[in-house]
């Protein structure tokens, strides 16, 4: 079926992405998966091309839309492209909501530019070694010293972690436990006291760096408080809802792509004396995979489409995230065994989507605590 979704204008950007994969991208991409991480210049690359800051007011840099759907194109084409090292879309749907939501004027004129042209690249801190996905456990904890915060603790799994000039770090800021007393705290490169641990060793996503984060007696600047003070827990809540449809999107672009890939290896691919693509078993596995990312994607651009308009909500989204997520894995593993041996070389692209799309179920929220967030919303 025909998509609706996307106008005219959608579709040139969407060739702007390609054109950038190919020329800034693609050529590098195995020797960055070999070092662990993106050179610097391929985030200015990006700014230069207008991909980061899409949703960044114009007087900063930005692109000047709020349209989700020119991010739903860039995550698509980047899925496609198998290139999941360069962290756009955490950098423009995760963290820059943040800043372009809660940021103070200030705080704009100091951050944003550079934000956009690549200069400066963020994270989001959330994640403890004793706390996942349980945003109430977290310890890392901010003193008020009059003038700034005294930040103590660490982080873990976080993406960018090692390039990251900017990260918005969850800490609490009162000693009540819960969700009360969470604060967003804006810590920079060069601060004293912050320091990175290991580039950490994954099973996919190679060229992505994530890392873990120590503050000992980080010195915050009360102007570096993001939001209000003790209402981290609710700037959360109201931008997780898109780092979920963030993943949804990659999910079923993944499951899509890898289809596409499977569906011309069966027919070319010989065994007893024939295509694959004439026996019974596997023309009722590529059916069936078929019919399923289909209903998907109806469902997805729906959501999208929600979204791009501001009307989507956190069960939806919660929705989107383990159905489309739980189909990639599925689609990668079903697609992987169709390939036999040649599957599990890493040279195929089905190896490597196997590997890196792994943690889609995972990061964002698993698939657990999206079905706790739905059901909760049923059944309260």
């Amino acid at each position: 079926m025909k998509r609706q979704i996307y106008t005219a204008d959608h579709e040139a950007f969407r060739g702007t992405v390609r054109t950038f994969l190919t020329k800034e991208v693609l050529p590098h991409y195995e020797q960055w998966e070999r070092d662990g991480i993106v050179p610097r210049e391929a985030w200015r690359a990006a700014g230069r091309q207008g991909l980061l800051g899409l949703a960044v007011p114009e007087e900063y840099g930005g692109g000047g839309t709020g349209d989700f759907r020119y991010s739903a194109v860039l995550t698509e084409e980047f899925t496609r492209a198998g290139a999941a090292g360069l962290a756009i879309g955490l950098h423009n749907d995760i963290v820059g909501p943040y800043l372009t939501g809660l940021a103070t004027e200030e705080q704009k004129r100091r951050w944003l530019p550079g934000f956009c042209t690549g200069e400066i690249i963020t994270a989001v801190a959330m994640t403890e070694p004793g706390a996942g996905s349980d945003l109430q456990g977290i310890r890392t904890a901010a003193e008020d010293r009059g003038d700034h915060w005294l930040l103590n603790g660490s982080k873990t799994f976080i993406s960018n972690g090692i390039l990251a000039d900017l990260v918005v770090v969850v800490a609490r800021t009162t000693p009540e436990g819960g969700a009360k007393g969470l604060s967003l705290l804006v810590v920079e490169r060069g601060m004293a006291g912050f320091e990175r641990g290991r580039n950490l060793d994954k099973i996919g996503q190679k060229a992505q760096d994530t890392a873990e984060l120590f503050f000992h007696d980080v010195r915050v600047p009360k102007e570096n408080l993001l939001g209000e003070l003790h209402g981290g827990f609710g700037h959360l809540m109201t931008n997780l809802a898109q780092e979920r449809m963030n993943i949804a999107v990659a999910g079923i672009a993944a499951a899509e792509h890898l289809l596409e890939i499977t569906t011309s290896y069966v027919k070319e691919r010989e065994a007893f004396g024939r295509p694959l693509a004439r026996l019974q078993h596997i023309r009722f596995e590529i059916a069936e995979m078929a019919t399923e990312c289909a209903v998907t994607r109806a469902f997805l651009d729906r959501c999208i489409a929600e979204h791009a308009a501001g009307t989507l909500d956190a069960v939806h989204a919660s929705m989107a995230k383990w159905w489309a997520t739980e189909l990639q894995k599925r689609v990668a593993d079903r697609c992987l065994q169709l390939h036999g041996g040649y599957g599990y070389m890493s040279e195929y692209r089905v190896a490597k989507a196997f590997t890196d799309g792994r943690i889609q179920t995972i990061y964002g929220g698993t698939t657990e605590i999206m079905k706790e967030i739905i059901g909760r919303s049923l059944l309260s």
